[in-house]
């Protein structure tokens, strides 16, 4: 069984946010979200997860099953269907929709909860 992914994490570092940006997202936000001290809110009950990302600008929840496709609300970025799997430690995403090879993977290691986030190419890493 994977790690428990559940708990309130800060955002320690980030590599190539703003390339991963640019696929879907204008300049002008570009530079105010690259700005954005982000939060992290994960709750976990069985196949049942809420993840919430905090700002001081906008806030994103997503609520889903594991292994059962769902439609994610983004307030107007774009428009796409997600599901989401174990594969080995990391709960991994793909997100169908307007961009092509779209998704993310959450990790524990070292204590620490790891994000990648990938579209079209680009790929961004959190810890």
């Amino acid at each position: 069984m994977p790690a428990s992914l559940s708990g309130t994490w800060d955002i320690i570092s980030s590599v190539n946010l703003e390339g991963y940006m640019k696929v879907f997202i204008s300049p002008s936000l570009r530079k105010i979200a690259l700005k954005l001290k982000l939060g992290k809110v994960i709750e976990h009950q069985g196949d049942q997860f809420i993840i919430k990302t905090t700002s001081i600008l906008r806030n994103y929840t997503v609520s889903f099953r594991v292994g059962q496709e769902f439609e994610e609300f983004t307030g107007g970025l774009d428009n796409r269907h997600s599901l989401v799997k174990w594969e080995g430690n990391k709960l991994v995403c793909e997100q169908i929709g307007e961009k092509k090879n779209r998704g993310w993977a959450h990790w524990i290691e070292d204590d620490k909860l790891h994000l990648e986030l990938y579209c079209e190419g680009e790929v961004c890493k959190q810890v």
